[in-house]
């Protein structure tokens, strides 16, 4: 059984960083890109950075410059670095492991979620 947990979210000014954590259990983890993504209250999941088997990164343009997604398969650990926050980066962000090791900014493509961490950037 596969289980991903997040951890690091929290409230932040506006311009100010933080990191989200994604623990995941499993013995492939090496074999599967791994994802972010968010969703804001009313608003559908989006795709916010993924990162390949092989280290490869993607980014939503509206995060691009500012988070930087990185793994370590040696902790089965997923992180993302999110720097220059705005108040419209407030979303709920969650962990995902795609159904391989590419990534997609698909919400479909991914087959495990982790249950969410909170951010929240006041103005």
């Amino acid at each position: 059984q596969v289980q991903l947990v997040e951890s690091g979210g929290g409230l932040v000014q506006a311009g100010g960083s933080l990191r989200l954590s994604c623990a995941v259990s499993g013995r492939t983890f090496n074999d599967y890109g791994m994802g972010w993504f968010r969703q804001a209250p009313g608003e559908e999941r989006e795709f916010v950075a993924g990162i390949n088997w092989a280290a490869g990164t993607y980014y939503a343009d509206s995060v691009k410059g500012r988070f930087a997604i990185s793994r370590d398969n040696a902790m089965n650990m997923v992180y993302l670095q999110m720097a220059s926050l705005k108040p419209e980066d407030t979303a709920v962000y969650y962990c995902a492991r795609h159904r391989s090791g590419g990534i997609s900014h698909y919400v479909r493509d991914y087959a495990y979620w982790g249950q969410g961490t909170q951010v929240t950037v006041s103005s």
